[in-house]
């Protein structure tokens, strides 16, 4: 039998999103357990076009088997409009087999987000990530205020789960955000375990 892992499943579009993946699973790693991170091929305005079924670089592209196996998941995307980027909703939508299998019933959950704006839809972003998540029977996970940076931040950081805000330069992860996307991937793991035993 395989061994645990929580899946981190993104998209990102300019990198901010992928390196807030990249310390969520920092933060699953921290527990012992592994971290699968994966992406979503970008959507098309060409209905015929598609990607190869392995990315030129980066992270290998999410299956249904990958969401179906894992202990917990952490879901991350860019804000667009306030809501999720169209590919990653595009591969959750498609995930109707799973549903009706119940099978991501009781498994922890949590969300993430990078914004280019401070005030640009983090929050909406989060909450409208967590509602296929609540239709799959997953068990939600926010960041508590036990976490200081919550409410020391100047940039991204929410209960809802970690956002960044990026701005239009793209600027890199605060230490506050890190810390923060460190602390949803480890309480995800964590809970995880607890929820698996």
């Amino acid at each position: 039998m395989a061994s645990p892992f929580v899946l981190v499943l993104y998209y990102s579009r300019h990198g901010s999103v992928e390196a807030m993946a990249r310390q969520v699973a920092l933060g699953v790693e921290m527990t012992g357990l592994e971290a699968r991170l994966r992406t979503v091929p970008a959507v098309s305005a060409n209905c015929e076009a598609t990607e190869s079924e392995i990315p030129a670089d980066g992270p290998l592209f999410c299956t249904l088997d990958d969401l179906k196996d894992c202990a917990g998941l952490v879901l991350g995307s860019p804000t667009r409009f306030g809501n999720m980027a169209a590919p990653l909703k595009y591969f959750l939508d498609g995930t109707s087999s799973l549903w009706l299998n119940g099978d991501l019933i009781g498994k922890p959950a949590a969300v993430f987000s990078s914004t280019a704006s401070l005030h640009g839809g983090q929050e909406s972003t989060l909450l409208s990530m967590m509602l296929p998540l609540l239709h799959h029977g997953m068990v939600l996970a926010g960041l508590p205020y036990s976490h200081p940076e919550l409410t020391t931040t100047r940039s991204g950081g929410t209960p809802y789960g970690a956002s960044h805000h990026a701005g239009t330069d793209h600027e890199p992860l605060t230490p506050e955000e890190v810390t923060l996307c460190k602390a949803l991937g480890k309480r995800v793991a964590e809970l995880a375990r607890k929820l698996s035993n």
